[in-house]
């Protein structure tokens, strides 16, 4: 899961507020992206990338299909777009709030947590603490904002607030707009420095409303399939049948883990997130960075293209859009895309714009035999080799 790689706005984009939203896009017009590994993955079918490198003639192309998805949930955040994958799809969005929290909710919070807080504002996560950090360090009052997605998000300073207490207030917090509000996720954005250089860490941690429905996770739980979760699925997920989860620090670990879990579970199903493109590059508009961040993983997909065993089916996609090109610091409604390589898929297909990521996970359901899930339907039989 390439976290916030999408290739182009949906038909609602306007109303949120994102026309003209391309993450992958605008980023190839402005920057020569060079992608061989996504490219024989055929992402260049699926979104004008320009000039680049191409694998060499002589080198075997990997077996794949390609197509994109549409988000059927209303929404635009990490965890509408992680559960509709897994096969649940909202009818309603989670609530935001474009002019922060009620005066009365915060007055609540601090209540419970026993400090008061600062900001209480719609504001990017650096930019906020750039603001506020040196408040902070002065009155030790955690800072509150938000974004236009649905989450209470709590920065802190490492040496003022220690991490075990900075996750004691989020926990607070959940409770209160995360199961009294309906709020989809509370995030603890840890940050050290000093002001001028302030730095967030990779202490950060995310509590997610459960699931609302059953999800492929469930149904592969309750089979005894193994399952690998790395990076933020777990939290995403409130824990619900995320199997074995590994942190991770960066996208380069996250590999690293992936890497590793492919060696040591020679069958299940490994669920990786890789959240620098959305949280480090794609909410600070750095669009040099997404695009230097997107090469390197694509170094890391070519070494692990050959590492796939014949039985092995690996998946490419992505949750929403964050196109570091636009005035907003956001997500975006946009279209993402979907690659799928194995040695039993059938090359060159075309699975077309699937109606919603829950096809997807319909797909990875039969699959394993753990279907068919609540939506979405099955693209199986459209990617396989015909042995007949």
């Amino acid at each position: 899961m390439l976290d916030s790689l999408g290739i182009g706005e949906l038909p609602d984009a306007a109303a949120y507020g994102d026309e003209g939203s391309n993450t992958l896009g605008n980023m190839a017009r402005a920057v020569r992206l060079l992608v061989p590994a996504l490219r024989s993955l055929g992402l260049d079918r699926l979104a004008s990338l320009g000039p680049g490198s191409v694998p060499p003639r002589d080198e075997p192309r990997p077996r794949f299909a390609y197509g994109r998805m549409a988000e059927a949930s209303p929404g635009k955040d990490s965890v509408t777009g992680h559960w509709e994958m897994m096969g649940i799809v909202l009818e309603r969005p989670f609530p935001t709030f474009a002019a922060g929290f009620p005066p009365e909710l915060i007055a609540e919070f601090e209540r419970r947590i026993g400090r008061g807080t600062l900001g209480n504002v719609v504001a990017s996560g650096t930019e906020i603490i750039d603001r506020l950090g040196a408040d902070h360090l002065r009155t030790a009052k955690p800072i509150v904002y938000t974004s236009a997605d649905s989450v209470f998000q709590i920065a802190a300073h490492e040496d003022v607030i220690p991490i075990a207490e900075q996750y004691r207030i989020c926990e607070m917090a959940f409770d209160l707009v995360g199961r009294g509000l309906n709020v989809g996720r509370v995030i603890a954005r840890p940050f050290v420095g000093a002001p001028g250089s302030f730095k967030r860490t990779s202490n950060r941690h995310d509590y997610a409303l459960d699931p609302t429905g059953e999800t492929l996770l469930d149904r592969l739980t309750a089979a005894g399939t193994p399952i690998v979760s790395i990076g933020k699925i777990h939290d995403l997920f409130a824990g619900r049948g995320t199997g074995r989860f590994l942190h991770t620090s960066s996208d380069a670990e996250g590999m690293d883990r992936l890497e590793e879990a492919l060696a040591d579970t020679p069958t299940g199903f490994i669920f990786a997130n890789l959240v620098d493109f959305d949280t480090i590059y794609g909410h600070r508009n750095d669009l040099h960075g997404y695009a230097a961040n997107l090469e390197q993983f694509d170094a890391r997909l070519a070494q692990l293209l050959p590492k796939l065993l014949p039985s092995d089916l690996l998946v490419v996609t992505a949750d929403h859009g964050n196109d570091p090109s636009t005035p907003s610091t956001d997500h975006s409604r946009e279209y993402v895309p979907v690659m799928l390589s194995g040695a039993q898929v059938r090359s060159g297909t075309d699975i077309g714009t699937r109606s919603t990521f829950a096809d997807l996970g319909q797909t990875l359901a039969e699959i394993f035999g753990v279907g068919p899930l609540a939506h979405g339907t099955s693209f199986l039989g459209d990617i396989l080799v015909d042995h007949s």
